[in-house]
């Protein structure tokens, strides 16, 4: 039943749905500093993956939805992958991994750098991005 018409039953659809994994830890050799390109450090990194989630609900297969063992690897893959002088790199770089899977539409990234080398002590230095398929 609608909210308009108690007699007709909802509409049926894709249902947007999330898949969120949050904490994906990596060493990698990004910064603008020689040192943090030398050392390397630790990036912490959260994804949200925006995508119809109605076929692997009704199915229960891994095949119908992101397999988010696969897309954990594959973001700390980035993190460890090819050195960048922006934390903002590395996000648009791991939100066009996330992007690759076609069931994707939308993503949002957060690339956490809790050793930023800054003036002033803090617990942490992030960014946040969304992109969306075209």
């Amino acid at each position: 039943m609608s909210a308009a018409d108690p007699t007709t039953p909802p509409a049926t659809g894709a249902t947007p749905g999330r898949i969120a994994v949050s904490g994906i830890v990596g060493t990698g050799h990004h910064g603008v500093f020689d040192f943090e390109r030398e050392r390397g450090q630790r990036f912490v990194v959260d994804v949200v993956c925006h995508l119809d989630l109605d076929a692997a609900a009704t199915s229960d297969d891994v095949a119908d939805t992101v397999d988010y063992g696969s897309l954990a690897a594959a973001v700390k893959a980035d993190i460890e992958g090819e050195p960048l002088n922006l934390i903002e790199a590395l996000a648009a770089r791991i939100a066009s991994t996330c992007l690759s899977d076609p069931r994707v539409g939308s993503v949002d990234v957060t690339v956490h750098k809790p050793g930023a080398p800054m003036p002033v002590e803090t617990s942490d230095v992030s960014v946040t991005l969304t992109r969306s398929r075209l």
